[in-house]
Protein backbone atom coordinates (compact mmCIF):
# COMPACT_ATOMS: atom_id res chain seq x y z
CA UNK A 1 0.00 0.00 0.00
CA UNK A 2 2.85 2.34 0.85
CA UNK A 3 4.50 1.78 -2.54
CA UNK A 4 1.24 2.55 -4.32
CA UNK A 5 0.78 5.81 -2.43
CA UNK A 6 4.37 6.81 -3.14
CA UNK A 7 3.91 6.04 -6.84
CA UNK A 8 0.74 8.10 -7.01
CA UNK A 9 2.42 11.00 -5.21
CA UNK A 10 5.36 10.94 -7.63
CA UNK A 11 3.08 10.78 -10.68
CA UNK A 12 0.94 13.66 -9.46
CA UNK A 13 4.08 15.64 -8.69
CA UNK A 14 5.26 15.17 -12.29
CA UNK A 15 2.38 17.34 -13.49
CA UNK A 16 4.00 20.38 -11.87
CA UNK A 17 7.25 19.76 -13.71
CA UNK A 18 5.68 20.34 -17.14
CA UNK A 19 6.13 23.91 -18.34
CA UNK A 20 3.39 26.44 -17.76
CA UNK A 21 1.67 28.09 -20.79
CA UNK A 22 3.72 31.29 -20.53
CA UNK A 23 7.03 29.43 -20.41
CA UNK A 24 5.87 27.11 -23.19
CA UNK A 25 5.13 30.09 -25.42
CA UNK A 26 8.55 31.65 -24.78
CA UNK A 27 10.61 28.50 -25.36
CA UNK A 28 12.00 27.52 -28.76
CA UNK A 29 10.38 24.61 -30.60
CA UNK A 30 12.93 22.08 -29.30
CA UNK A 31 12.27 22.88 -25.64
CA UNK A 32 8.49 23.46 -25.67
CA UNK A 33 6.65 21.77 -22.77
CA UNK A 34 9.93 20.67 -21.21
CA UNK A 35 11.46 23.57 -19.27
CA UNK A 36 10.43 26.60 -17.27
CA UNK A 37 12.05 30.01 -17.44
CA UNK A 38 13.80 31.92 -20.16
CA UNK A 39 14.96 30.05 -23.20
CA UNK A 40 18.42 30.09 -24.71
CA UNK A 41 19.62 33.61 -25.41
CA UNK A 42 21.83 32.79 -28.39
CA UNK A 43 23.20 29.97 -30.54
CA UNK A 44 26.20 29.77 -28.19
CA UNK A 45 23.94 28.35 -25.49
CA UNK A 46 23.24 25.34 -27.72
CA UNK A 47 26.93 24.95 -28.54
CA UNK A 48 27.86 24.96 -24.84
CA UNK A 49 25.20 22.36 -24.02
CA UNK A 50 26.17 20.02 -26.89
CA UNK A 51 29.89 20.25 -26.07
CA UNK A 52 29.06 19.41 -22.47
CA UNK A 53 26.90 16.46 -23.59
CA UNK A 54 29.78 15.17 -25.76
CA UNK A 55 32.24 15.41 -22.85
CA UNK A 56 29.87 13.60 -20.48
CA UNK A 57 29.12 10.83 -23.00
CA UNK A 58 32.84 10.38 -23.75
CA UNK A 59 33.66 10.20 -20.06
CA UNK A 60 30.87 7.68 -19.48
CA UNK A 61 31.99 5.54 -22.43
CA UNK A 62 35.62 5.35 -21.30
CA UNK A 63 34.65 4.80 -17.65
CA UNK A 64 32.54 1.78 -18.56
CA UNK A 65 35.10 0.52 -21.09
CA UNK A 66 37.99 0.62 -18.63
CA UNK A 67 35.85 -0.76 -15.82
CA UNK A 68 34.97 -3.82 -17.91
CA UNK A 69 38.39 -4.32 -19.55
CA UNK A 70 41.13 -2.44 -17.67
CA UNK A 71 43.90 -3.68 -19.98
CA UNK A 72 46.80 -3.63 -17.53
CA UNK A 73 49.05 -6.44 -18.74
CA UNK A 74 52.43 -5.32 -17.41
CA UNK A 75 54.06 -7.38 -14.68
CA UNK A 76 55.32 -4.10 -13.18
CA UNK A 77 51.81 -2.62 -12.78
CA UNK A 78 50.98 -1.51 -9.23
CA UNK A 79 48.09 -3.94 -8.93
CA UNK A 80 50.60 -6.80 -9.20
CA UNK A 81 52.36 -5.52 -6.06
CA UNK A 82 49.11 -5.23 -4.13
CA UNK A 83 47.58 -8.53 -5.28
CA UNK A 84 50.77 -10.52 -4.89
CA UNK A 85 50.10 -13.40 -2.46
CA UNK A 86 53.75 -14.28 -1.85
Amino acid sequence: MRKILLSIALLLNAIYIIACPVCERNQPRVLKSITHGAGPESRWDYVIVWVTVAIVLGTFFFSVKWLIRPGETSDRHIKRFILNDE
